[in-house]
């Protein structure tokens, strides 16, 4: 071997070679039976250690008095003082008890070997007694021993048995040990969830117990929480309620510790519903009257799937409705219970995406409300699919279709309204009027529509130019006061086809699905969305129907800003049916595919028409004028008419000669000083 032999260097690796062994370590370690593996190594292992645990505290538990500290702890924690005190007595009730046995402990050696002489001398008598008793009926005298002898041997064998079953047993006996403390561990599921096989990594949709709220919060992710809940001497009892049944469900108030926001829980609501081994669907969060603490409802695994039963309107024949006192069965709350709401002098918008049961959840409002004959319904169906047809014969206007001439003509429905609401504002104070219901589907369409009409004004939009825009706007302002209410029904909500002030002027407030929680909060407003309600959380296509509701007309708890309602679903025959019903009960109602438009009269104007050349003229002459000149607009009206636009215009009536006149003068000064309002605000 030469020199440069002896220091040659051994050859290196080269970087494939690396990269190939790198990848057969990551082949073999990330292999399905590696994984296997390892999850039955660390579930059989943590069964053993906590098993151990559990089995430890047991028994810390029944030598000590821990657990009654433990649970007086929790009682003071709550403010149940009574509860406290009951728990502290019989800590020291199991004290006492427990002093005496270790009395009775200390003179148990001298008591047994005591009780062993005694007990050894009365058996060795009886068996002396029994022998002799053999040896006179035999009358051998050997047998008196016979007895003593039997049971020697008897000993004998016991020791022999006891011998060779010791090995084993010892042997043996760790393990039967290890066993029962692996199946302790096994039956408590102390493994983690992902080290649990599929089958078992849920309970199933068992129940929910305090100790898997308390668990579920503490592995939330907030340091705060977790930290606080292993401080707690109840390990995390003391900020749970008790739990309710609540419907298909249960309830629980959960208090937090100082530190832990409501918000922080809220966020994490995916989260929870995992630890709870839930659904995302199936728990909801919101936030009570109580300081720092959030309402958890926890539904029954897979009961959210189930249909819930058919509307009363639909088992009830014989079903009326009061707008006023009355109020809708429109469905279900999580809790299992009826949902009713009130519809007295309250605007509505309905939101949702499109085939999510908006249409059929607010059809069925207005199908209660039509067995009420006093209520006038105007329904503008911008969708124009039949959905709203059995209307026709109830409502005195249907209009349906999609078209840009459908959304002028809904447009022009609800312009109408506004003069309606306006004549009723002007009637006399105490005036009573029938409730009108102006119900706009899919209203969406119309704040999207292009069209300008004849004044360059365009029909859609959401300036103050926008006619339907500002229809919107004064009936929301104005019109409950006289029961001319306005209902919209609208799908994926925007701030361009939902405007703000519109939104906002709703009293009624519902969403079904949603896509974001910006949309969300678009059509519940930003409280009810912080305060717990989550439209954007259901499920598409599968919570169809299922409407979250904020604002007036629905009762909440206290602190409550939202409720989760399942609505009744009532297909299109049955609609039909309960519309006929309602007709029935109403005289014939002509249905008017669109409403003529009538020019809004100008009463200044026409007034001083009437006073032609004549200086004053009485009261009740103009008022007899205004009726030959336009019969159907003014035959009605009265003195209290013919004032109210007189001194809205500064020409109020005045006595003359002992007469109330209408002074020329004072109207056409009036006419001038309208007339020139436009070019001064041009000017500046």
């Amino acid at each position: 071997m030469t020199v440069v032999e002896l220091f040659k260097q051994p050859p290196q690796p080269s970087p494939t070679a690396w990269r190939r062994a790198g990848r057969r370590v990551r082949v073999v370690a990330t292999h399905d039976r590696t994984r296997t593996a390892g999850r039955v190594a660390v579930r059989h292992s943590m069964y053993l250690l906590g098993g151990t645990r559990i089995v430890t505290r047991r028994a810390w538990d029944g030598r000590t008095a821990a657990r009654y500290e433990r649970l007086m702890r929790a009682a003071e924690a709550a403010g149940n003082m009574e509860l406290a005190a009951d728990w502290d007595e019989r800590g020291r009730q199991f004290r006492a008890a427990r002093h005496q046995r270790r009395m009775d402990l200390i003179m148990a050696p001298q008591k047994l070997a005591k009780s062993a002489a005694m007990g050894t001398a009365a058996t060795a008598g009886c068996l002396v007694l029994l022998g002799g008793a053999m040896a006179i009926h035999s009358g051998d005298v050997a047998d008196v021993a016979v007895p003593m002898m039997t049971v020697i041997e008897l000993i004998h064998w016991l020791v022999v048995i006891a011998s060779v079953v010791w090995g084993p047993l010892v042997a043996v006996g760790p393990w039967l040990a290890l066993l029962g403390l692996w199946a302790v561990g096994r039956h408590q599921h102390t493994a983690p969830q992902w080290a649990l096989p599929v089958a078992q990594r849920s309970n199933g949709g068992g129940p929910i117990t305090p100790s898997i709220v308390v668990t579920a919060m503490r592995d939330l992710g907030v340091a705060a929480l977790r930290n606080a809940i292993k401080e707690m001497g109840d390990a995390g009892a003391a900020m749970l309620s008790p739990i309710v049944i609540a419907g298909c469900g249960v309830e629980v108030d959960v208090t937090l510790p100082s530190g832990v926001s409501t918000e922080e829980v809220q966020g994490r609501r995916r989260k929870l519903a995992e630890n709870l081994n839930r659904h995302e669907h199936e728990v909801f969060i919101t936030i009570p009257e109580a300081a720092r603490t959030v309402r958890l409802w926890i539904a029954d695994s897979g009961a959210l799937d189930e249909p819930i039963g058919p509307s009363p309107l639909v088992l009830d024949a014989d079903a009326t409705a009061d707008y006023k006192a009355g109020r809708a069965p429109w469905g279900q709350d999580l809790r299992g219970d009826a949902a009713a709401i009130s519809l007295y002098q309250r605007h509505m918008l309905i939101t949702g995406l499109s085939n999510q049961g908006k249409t059929a959840s607010l059809r069925a409002l207005a199908l209660w409300l039509a067995l009420d004959k006093t209520v006038e319904f105007r329904i503008g169906d911008l969708k124009g699919v039949g959905d709203w047809a059995m209307f026709d014969g109830l409502a005195t206007v249907l209009i349906q279709g999609p078209t840009d001439d459908h959304v002028v003509a809904v447009t022009e429905m609800a312009e109408e309204g506004v003069r309606e609401m306006e004549r009723r504002l002007l009637a006399p104070p105490g005036t009573q009027f029938d409730p009108l219901v102006l119900l706009v589907d899919e209203a969406q369409v119309a704040f999207m529509c292009p069209v300008k009409g004849e004044d360059g004004r365009p029909y859609g939009g959401t300036k103050a130019t926008s006619r339907y825009f500002m229809a919107a706007r004064k009936i929301h302002n104005q019109g409950r006061a006289v029961n001319v209410t306005l209902w919209q029904g609208t799908q994926d909500p925007t701030d361009q086809n939902l405007p703000k002030l519109v939104r906002e002027g709703a009293h009624i407030r519902a969403a079904l699905v949603l896509g974001t929680e910006a949309q969300a909060k678009m059509a519940l407003g930003d409280k009810a969305v912080d305060g717990g309600a989550a439209p954007h959380k259901l499920r598409q296509g599968l919570d169809k129907g299922t409407v979250v509701v904020a604002g007036d007309g629905v009762k909440l708890a206290p602190g409550q800003s939202s409720i989760t309602i399942r609505t009744h679903y009532i297909d299109d025959e049955q609609a039909v049916e309960l519309a006929e019903r309602a007709k029935a009960r109403r005289a014939g109602v002509t249905t008017l595919a669109r409403l003529t438009v009538v020019e809004q009269v100008d009463a200044l104007a026409d007034i001083a028409s009437v006073l032609g050349d004549t200086p004053r003229l009485r009261t009740q002459e103009v008022l007899q004028l205004l009726a030959e000149r336009n019969p159907g607009e003014y035959r009605e009206w009265k003195f209290t008419d013919l004032r109210q636009v007189l001194e809205a215009a500064d020409a109020a009536p005045h006595k003359s000669d002992g007469q109330m006149v209408v002074d020329r003068r004072r109207v056409l000064d009036a006419l001038a000083a309208r007339d020139d309002e436009p070019r001064e605000a041009a000017g500046r």
